[in-house]
């Protein structure tokens, strides 16, 4: 069977398993803002339509000024992408032939941009309650190029404190090794400590960030990797010119100054994560230790969770799969957090499977 490996487009993990799609469904596979869009881009959408005839910016100036204004670093400290997943396939090209260690679980294309350019991997395996696990990096640093960290965790919402990370920077640098830190999901984050300062102190640190989950436009793909200038250059030769659409640049503009929405979505997240892990606590189910949109969710009277996914999505309940995550190998399903009506429905599917067993 193969497996998509990525949530959304849902009828390919139906098409994988072989069931009917029904009429009425609920995505919880792709971990996107339940609030959809900012009314910025909602109301102003028609603008966009002048954007079609006319080539991008193919520096993105404006929004880049955008960006560095906000996160308090230089334009040529920023390179915009199509989405994180550019960013992170254009790093797959800069280290090329080198060794990368993954800390896992972790979104899967890490692995595939540096496997596709001839990269040995390594993985380091957090502790089965994913709390931050140090023994033996350490000796897997010696040798690599690269230490990928997503950060808050895609699959599990962990998230790992500054302290953490400035560690893993000294220690990088003792090995003449890069620090990735994947940020896609930071700004779901109400605690969130700021990294972005420490790339004029380590120019070895890059950061990811994706501007699609949180204002809900990923059928747009923008996202952007912050870092020393000098990693910016090199990167940026593997890119190709307009790589990033007009009509993404200029949504990224408007959203960038929607900062009542992240506030509103932030406390609808936290609302509704709280109100679904108490739930599932009543009923005895296994849940990650997530701070953001979305979790790992476990029934732990089966060993791998394929009947319950199976019950769920005939029931139009769409979860993400793990079956391609080291370790987590179908023992978990992951939910993005949604709104207070989809929640529902999904706590009522749950309750009938648990009920269903008894």
């Amino acid at each position: 069977m193969k497996w998509p490996a990525h949530g959304a487009n849902p009828h390919y993990l139906y098409e994988a398993m072989n069931l009917p799609v029904p009429e009425e469904k609920l995505d919880f596979s792709a971990n996107i803002n339940p609030l959809g869009p900012p009314l910025v881009l909602k109301e102003n959408w028609g603008q966009l339509l002048e954007s079609v005839t006319e080539y991008p910016d193919p520096n993105g100036t404006i929004l880049k000024r955008k960006i560095a204004e906000t996160v308090g670093l230089q334009e040529n400290q920023i390179l915009l992408g199509n989405g994180g997943a550019e960013i992170i396939s254009l790093i797959g090209r800069m280290l090329a032939g080198k060794q990368a260690v993954i800390v896992q679980p972790a979104f899967s294309e890490y692995e595939e941009a540096c496997r596709v350019n001839g990269c040995q991997v390594l993985h380091h395996h957090l502790q089965a309650s994913w709390a931050w696990m140090e023994e033996g990096l350490s000796d897997k640093l010696q040798k690599a190029d690269a230490l990928f960290l997503c950060n808050p965790n895609n699959p599990t919402g962990a998230y790992y404190p500054k302290s953490i990370i400035v560690h893993l920077l000294e220690e990088c640098r003792r090995h003449q090794c890069l620090l990735i830190v994947d940020e896609a999901f930071y700004d779901f984050l109400a605690e969130y400590e700021s990294i972005t300062h420490y790339i004029k102190e380590y120019p070895n640190l890059l950061i990811i960030r994706s501007m699609t989950k949180m204002f809900a436009i990923p059928g747009l793909r923008l996202g952007y990797l912050l870092a020393d200038p000098a990693v910016i250059r090199e990167i940026a030769a593997f890119q190709p010119h307009w790589s990033t659409n007009a009509i993404a640049l200029k949504a990224g503009e408007w959203c960038l100054d929607s900062e009542s929405y992240i506030k509103e979505t932030i406390a609808l997240i936290e609302q509704e994560r709280q109100r679904l892990f108490r739930f599932y606590k009543k009923r005895d189910l296994l849940v990650s230790p997530s701070r953001i949109n979305f979790y790992l969710l476990k029934d732990p009277s089966l060993k791998g969770q394929y009947p319950f996914l199976q019950y769920l999505l005939n029931r139009g309940i769409i979860p993400r799969h793990t079956l391609n995550f080291p370790r987590l190998e179908g023992e978990w399903l992951r939910f993005a957090i949604k709104g207070p009506e989809a929640n529902d429905k999904l706590m009522g599917a749950v309750a009938e499977w648990l009920d269903s067993r008894l």
